[in-house]
């Protein structure tokens, strides 16, 4: 008969030993959601409407433009992590393998692209 100690049980360390550590990221990064996504809801709010010229002006301001790609990026990692979770769960061998990458490649595409139009957006605000 094996026994599982209570530092085993509190460790949280199943067959895949990453259960506690993804269970912890997700925590944090929804509560980092939680934070960022009042402040991007203003950020965009207040973009809305705005003619083009004034829109790069806009985004070319660090305030807006780190909020944005803050919340890109914390939000893209999370769906890579949540995603993956969504994956191991209901897909298997082969299927498995292209999802995951289908998924983190759309992932990193996504914040790629943020990132190169916000910095460009500042780049044309410097050059002004």
């Amino acid at each position: 008969m094996r026994y599982i100690t209570p530092r085993k049980a509190a460790q949280g360390l199943g067959s895949s030993h990453t259960g506690t550590s993804d269970h912890w990221f997700m925590t944090v990064s929804a509560c980092a959601l939680a934070l960022l996504t009042p402040a991007f809801l203003l950020v965009i709010g207040s973009a809305i409407g705005l003619p083009h010229a004034d829109l790069v002006a806009y985004f070319g301001r660090p305030y807006p433009a780190i909020i944005t790609s803050l919340f890109i990026i914390v939000g893209m990692v999370h769906f890579i992590k949540g995603t993956r979770i969504m994956i191991d769960d209901y897909f298997q061998h082969t299927a498995r393998k292209v999802a995951i990458i289908v998924s983190v490649i759309f992932s990193w595409a996504v914040i790629a692209s943020a990132v190169f139009a916000l910095a460009k957006m500042t780049f044309v605000t410097l050059a002004i």
